[in-house]
C-alpha cells in the first residue's frame, strides 16, 4: 500500500488521510451521493435531521468529522483551507464517489470552494451552501468596505482563547433564534466542546482572513445558497447574498426568520429544497 495515499482502515467508518490523520465518517443509504460538511466546531451529528430522511428517499448520505473534531483524530496541524480541502478529497477518493452533491454549512463553505479550485469538479455535480460563514470575504479592507474590522475579530478570538465554554453560552441562543428549547442548545454545545482548542482557534482565524471572491467566480457547477434573514452568526448581506452573486447562475433561497442553525430549526424546509436541488421528489 502507498503510505502517502488516503485509505480505509480496519477501524469501522474510518479513513486515514495522506498525513495519517484519522477521519470518522458515517455513510447512510444508497443512491446519489450527498456529502455533508459541518460547521465550525460542529461534527457529523449536526446533519442527523437531513441524513436520516434523505437516506430513506434514495440518497446516499455521507458526513465526516473534520480533523480535530468529534471522533476524528487531533493531529495538531492542518487547520488551513488547503489541508481541509485535501481531507475532503481523501473522503471522496477513498470512497470513490462521483456525481456528488456537496452540502456545506458555515465555515465549510470555504472548504468546499477550496476543494473545487484545488482539486477540480470531476467528482462534484453541484454544491449547496447552507448559511455560509467563510465566503466571500469577511475582513474589512479598502476593496471590501462592507467587511468587519480586524480589531473586532481579534476581540472575538481573545474571548474564545480565554473561555470557549463561556463564549458558547453567550452566543447559543442567537445561533438558533427565538422559540428553540434548551435541549438543542445543549446538544450543540456538547458537539462544540468535543473540538480541539487548537483547531477551534485556528479555524476562527482563517475564516476571517481568507478571501474567496476570486475562487467563487471560478465555480462552474450548479450552486444553491440557503440562508436565514436573521442569521446572527453570519449576516445574509455579508455572506450568503454576495456569495450567490459571485457564482455564475447560483440560486439564493432566503428563509424568513431563520438563524444560523436552520438545519435544525427549518429542517423540513431545507430537506425539501435539497431534494429539489438534487432533482429528487419525495414519494
Amino acid at each position: 500500500m502507498n503510505a502517502t495515499a488516503p485509505y480505509l482502515t480496519d477501524d469501522p467508518n474510518t479513513i486515514r488521510t495522506a498525513d495519517h490523520t484519522r477521519l470518522f465518517y458515517r455513510d447512510w443509504g444508497q443512491g446519489a451521493p450527498v456529502v455533508f460538511l459541518s460547521g465550525w466546531t460542529l461534527n457529523s451529528d449536526m446533519w442527523s435531521y437531513q441524513m436520516e430522511p434523505l437516506s430513506r428517499l434514495g440518497c446516499r448520505c455521507i458526513a465526516y468529522d473534520r480533523r480535530g473534531h468529534g471522533r476524528s483524530s487531533d493531529p495538531g496541524r492542518g487547520y488551513d483551507f488547503d489541508t481541509l480541502a485535501d481531507d475532503l478529497d481523501s473522503v471522496l477518493s477513498t470512497l470513490d464517489l462521483s456525481n456528488v452533491t456537496l452540502v456545506a454549512h458555515s465555515i465549510a463553505s470555504g472548504e468546499a470552494v477550496r476543494y473545487l479550485t484545488r482539486h477540480g469538479s470531476e467528482r462534484v455535480a453541484r454544491i449547496a451552501f447552507i448559511a455560509p460563514a467563510a465566503t466571500p470575504y469577511l475582513l474589512k479592507t479598502e476593496d471590501n468596505p462592507n467587511g468587519i474590522d480586524a480589531a473586532l475579530f481579534e476581540q472575538g478570538r481573545l474571548a474564545l482563547s480565554r473561555s470557549f465554554p463561556d463564549w458558547i453560552e453567550a452566543n447559543a441562543a442567537p445561533y438558533f433564534g427565538p422559540g428553540v428549547s434548551r435541549a438543542p442548545l445543549d446538544w450543540t454545545i456538547r458537539m462544540m466542546l468535543q473540538t480541539s482548542h487548537q483547531a477551534m482557534l485556528e479555524l476562527a482565524r482563517i475564516q476571517t482572513i481568507t478571501d474567496f471572491r476570486a475562487e467563487l467566480a471560478r465555480i462552474r457547477v450548479p450552486s444553491l445558497v440557503v440562508q436565514g434573514d436573521r442569521d446572527a452568526s453570519a449576516p445574509l448581506e455579508l455572506t450568503g447574498r454576495p456569495t450567490a452573486a459571485l457564482i455564475e447562475g447560483a440560486s439564493l433561497n432566503v428563509y424568513e426568520g431563520a438563524g444560523h442553525g436552520l438545519y435544525f430549526t427549518h429542517a423540513e424546509k431545507l430537506n425539501l429544497d435539497l431534494l429539489a436541488f438534487l432533482g429528487h421528489r419525495p414519494a
